[in-house]
């Protein structure tokens, strides 16, 4: 399968699970032929609850409900959870699981990471929120701030392909134009609503997310906006931003301030002075953890996805990202970002960078050159072929009828 550029397209952004679950949920109650679900984490929480119920309900109707969940992501299911499920009708995956080594888990390389739904091949949902209840804002503090988005058109015969093959699914896509009678053009014009579907994966697209992120660096004219969780990229990645900003493109970048993992903001931290003496402005939200993988550049390119800018999302799990050239789409984020940069985010200034000294270098050396060679490492480390472990429907009991217990008990009912 080959990404293409697909028009006619139609984008709605969903901030956090605030926005996101209600329109999932909805999507799928309303489910007359599919659903597909893939998604990193799956925790048994009231949220985890209400797609259960979601799923289950939907499945007993009689429409084609298939789930892949990441085992490293989701391993504390209950066998109720599943069992409950697969005997609804739900085909119930679970990506590449392990055994646990002393109770920790151990398989951390190359996991599903990508969180997608498509829902009777005409909708589909991308981004980087998992079904968890810290996606809530009434979560408090903790409360993660992430995106997604909901499309429908031509892309999402690409989405729907793509998942189908990844969770060996037997269903047969319905295609967008047979529907709706249009033919699709491949090339992109700023200004439409243009939509790309593209992956990381551990074979022939090993790269594609980082590339688009690098094209877009060095098309860039006037701004960049990227807001990442976990960002320690590529070297290439890094220089791109640098050159951007040296040529006069305004570069603004916003990581963790208050981060859910400290190791995080301690890995963001070593790239600042590298980044800020080259003009790039970074801000570090604090209202909450940041869990965004979102960027836009100037009036039409906006990406909304699962892949951080780090060395798992750039070297080793399986992601997923949409990118859109639409201007309504591109004004809507930028003006989102906007206020988020004033309300929510300090602004690191020249007087935040560490000072230079030996130790500084020492580390600053060590840091960008594993982050030239991370790629080359990365070959490195377990490449073997994931399980797909498909959970069985619960066997259930063979139901005798009245009259065999009446035969049984020579007539005489218990």
């Amino acid at each position: 399968m080959k990404p293409a550029w697909r028009s006619g397209n139609q984008i709605r952004l969903l901030i956090n699970g605030d926005a996101f679950f209600p329109r999932v949920f909805d999507a799928i109650r309303q489910a007359k032929r599919s659903v597909v679900l893939e998604t990193f984490i799956l925790f048994y929480d009231n949220i985890g609850r209400e797609l259960h119920a979601v799923l289950q309900a939907t499945a007993a109707r009689g429409v084609s409900v298939e789930v892949m969940v990441d085992a490293y992501g989701s391993p504390d299911l209950e066998g109720e959870f599943i069992n409950t499920l697969t005997a609804a009708g739900v085909r119930f995956v679970l990506y590449d699981p392990g055994p646990r080594l002393l109770g920790v888990r151990t398989n951390v390389f190359r996991r599903l990471h990508r969180k997608i739904v498509t829902v009777d091949d005409e909708v589909a949902f991308v981004g980087g929120i998992n079904y968890s209840a810290e996606h809530m804002i009434d979560y408090g503090p903790e409360a993660k701030q992430d995106y997604s988005v909901e499309v429908r058109g031509p892309v999402v015969d690409d989405i729907v392909a793509y998942t189908r093959e990844a969770i060996g699914s037997q269903q047969k896509v319905s295609h967008w134009w047979s529907r709706h009678g249009r033919i699709r053009p491949d090339r992109p014009l700023p200004g439409e609503a243009q939509a790309l579907f593209v992956w990381r994966d551990n074979d022939q697209h090993r790269d594609d997310i980082e590339r688009h992120y690098l094209q877009m660096l060095r098309e860039a004219k006037r701004q960049v906006i990227i807001a990442n969780a976990y960002f320690f990229p590529g070297y290439r990645l890094l220089k791109e931003m640098r050159n951007a900003a040296r040529r006069g493109v305004r570069v603004k970048l916003i990581v963790q301030g208050e981060p859910d993992m400290p190791i995080v903001k301690v890995g963001a931290e070593l790239l600042y002075t590298w980044l800020v003496n080259a003009g790039v402005e970074i801000y570090e939200y604090i209202r909450r953890p940041l869990h965004a993988k979102i960027a836009l550049q100037d009036s039409h390119w906006v990406t909304v996805g699962s892949s951080n800018l780090d060395p798992l999302s750039l070297s080793l799990n399986l992601e997923a990202n949409l990118i859109f050239h639409d201007r309504a789409f591109n004004q809507q984020l930028t003006d989102h970002l906007t206020t988020l940069l004033k309300a929510d985010c300090r602004r690191v200034d020249a007087s935040d960078l560490p000072r230079r000294n030996l130790w500084q270098l020492s580390k600053n050396v060590v840091v960008f050159h594993f982050l030239r060679h991370f790629p080359a490492i990365a070959g490195w480390l377990p490449a073997h072929t994931p399980r797909l472990a498909e959970v069985d429907p619960p066997v259930q009991p063979e139901l005798e009828t009245q009259d065999r217990i009446d035969v049984d008990n020579g007539g005489v009912k218990p």
